[in-house]
């Protein structure tokens, strides 16, 4: 809860100018104002010094000042507003499903495929702090690398530590995504996502990835598919009997099989031929698919005047007893 102290009639405000016009005509008085008397001799008042009656004279003026300025702030009305935000956040349920197959490998991003859709992965859970996000590897098969999660420090590290070789090469797609889809179709999110990336064609598995995707539409998942290499050829690290040596392949993506994926499940299909395209392509699916945020405001008013009247009465009714009681003024 937020509250805000304001004036219900603020133009009340401009009396306090009068505060200072007054302290001035007190000033101005005391300096010039004299009352003619003939003494014999001054040499008695020189011995004496004021006591403590003579300074709590001028007191008793700046305590009349503080409590009209009290008085004044009562005739503006202060109040309060409190202001409360009930603030409901319904995040997303997402699978990443990477390629980690040895094509990966190739350095048509910088510094090879695989690390650039690692960096620019990263920066996309980063951005979705609201959302469980979970990782499916796959190469010649498939295995979860991290269920779903809101500790995304943790699935970053699991992400950064992915690279070839954990699983025997090749491209089962179908598999991937097959995996993918087990670990969402329980969901109870509002939106269940699966953002599958690879750079070949589908070479192994023991499932079809149309199936798959099949499945996920069942399940209501939509499904965005990233093509990651560029046209063309590629420089690719192959081992040799002399060590490893880098040769040019062709890159070979099964576009129309992404395509067919992500249209069965209201998704979309992305080419990414750099890292900053990719970096794109993130961004852009970062758009599509927004957590629900609900803010419920409520506000009141609180009259606030009452401690300021009282505040005022105090210091005035100070004022008189030192006056006519303590001090015994004569009115």
């Amino acid at each position: 809860m937020i509250e805000r102290l304001h004036f219900a009639t603020p133009e009340y405000l401009w009396l306090l100018l009068l505060i200072p016009a007054l302290v001035t005509l007190y000033w101005y008085k005391l300096r010039h104002y004299t009352v003619p008397m003939q003494m014999s001799s001054t040499a008695a008042f020189k011995q004496s010094a004021p006591d403590w009656k003579h300074y709590m004279r001028h007191g008793l003026f700046a305590i009349r000042m503080i409590g009209v300025a009290f008085l004044i702030l009562a005739l503006a009305r202060p109040q309060t507003n409190l202001n409360r935000q009930d603030i409901s956040v319904e995040g997303i349920d997402i699978m990443l499903a990477t390629d980690i197959s040895s094509t990966m490998l190739a350095e048509d991003l910088r510094p090879n495929r695989l690390e650039a859709s690692k960096d620019v992965a990263v920066e996309f859970i980063s951005g979705r702090p609201d959302d469980r996000i979970g990782l499916v590897v796959f190469s010649g098969e498939s295995f979860t690398q991290c269920p779903l999660t809101t500790n995304h420090a943790l699935l970053i590290n699991l992400y950064k530590d992915i690279n070839f070789g954990m699983i025997d090469d090749g491209t089962a797609i179908g598999d991937g995504l097959a995996t993918a889809v087990n670990r969402l179709k329980e969901s109870k999110a509002k939106s269940k996502v699966i953002i599958l990336l690879t750079d070949g064609i589908n070479n192994m598995g023991s499932i079809d990835p149309q199936s798959a995707a099949e499945i996920a539409e069942l399940y209501g998942i939509r499904i965005y598919t990233i093509g990651v290499g560029t046209m063309g050829t590629a420089l690719m690290p192959v081992n040799t009997p002399f060590g490893r040596q880098y040769q040019r392949m062709e890159v070979q993506i099964d576009e129309v099989l992404l395509q067919k994926i992500s249209a069965l499940t209201n998704g979309k299909y992305f080419r990414a031929t750099n890292k900053q395209k990719l970096q794109e392509v993130y961004k852009e699916i970062d758009r599509l698919e927004k957590s629900k945020i609900d803010v419920t405001e409520f506000s009141r008013k609180k009259e606030e005047f009452l401690p300021f009247v009282l505040l005022a009465l105090l210091f005035l009714t100070l004022e008189f007893v030192i006056r006519y009681v303590v001090l015994k003024l004569v009115p």
